[in-house]
């Protein structure tokens, strides 16, 4: 996306507490998809939208909980709903409404068709969750693996440790990307996928193609990846 004064105008966010925070017309699209308050146990004493704000601070400072800023809920409050909101698919039908949106806004059918799949290790502390080694990367830690539609958006996540091969961490990922979006079964993807095992896994699903985009040996210069590059564009985003 070029950045023009209109665009500049409409994504400028100089004037919230704090850069992470959502706009009013933001919070207007996340609002009725968050649960609504319980008939039972204790009146709900704090609001959604602080704590949806309070999430997103983590995520776009990867502070650690207890370093919330205390303008915010207690983070343990926050770790609650956030916990709760992703054990129960809340998080997932988010992403997912937002996605059909954004589809839908462009011209484009609401369910995708087609993906892209790929996988990037980072480094981790030595506690905190499994690890492992990625030898062709040489990274240990673990591997955040994805699956998006044809323009970049996130449609499945899958973190698991480094040392698993991409081939063998694509199955439960494309399993519920198969579930999730039962038209989708054309996957865009670079060579470490390539064979009938990975096929084989899913084949109960429904019949799959796996189109392996070959990476250009121009060296030297950086090339875009026909079909793959809006999938790269995605980690670096994150």
């Amino acid at each position: 996306m070029a950045w023009t004064k209109t665009t500049r105008k409409h994504y400028r966010r100089s004037g919230l507490r704090y850069a992470s925070d959502m706009t009013d017309k933001e919070w207007m699209v996340v609002k009725p998809l968050l649960p609504k308050r319980g008939r039972i146990g204790r009146p709900r004493t704090v609001k959604l939208r602080a704590i949806v704000d309070a999430i997103l601070y983590i995520l776009a400072t990867g502070c650690q909980w207890r370093a919330l800023p205390k303008d915010f809920s207690p983070y343990a409050t926050v770790q609650h709903y956030f916990y709760t909101w992703r054990d129960s698919g809340v998080l997932r039908r988010i992403n997912r409404v937002l996605v059909e949106r954004v589809r839908r806004a462009e011209g484009r059918k609401r369910t995708p068709s087609a993906g892209v799949i790929d996988s990037q290790s980072a480094k981790t502390t030595e506690s905190g969750g499994p690890r492992g080694f990625d030898a062709g990367k040489r990274v240990k830690g673990r591997k955040r693996h994805i699956v998006t539609d044809t323009g970049g958006r996130v449609l499945a996540v899958q973190v698991h440790p480094a040392s698993i091969q991409d081939n063998h961490g694509a199955v439960p990922l494309l399993r519920y990307v198969g579930h999730a979006f039962p038209k989708l079964r054309h996957i865009f993807a670079d060579r470490v996928y390539r064979g009938n095992k990975l096929l084989d896994a899913i084949a109960d699903l429904g019949k799959w193609t796996i189109e392996i985009i070959t990476r250009s040996q121009s060296v030297g210069s950086f090339r875009a990846e026909p079909k793959r590059w809006v999938i790269e564009r995605t980690f670096a985003w994150t």
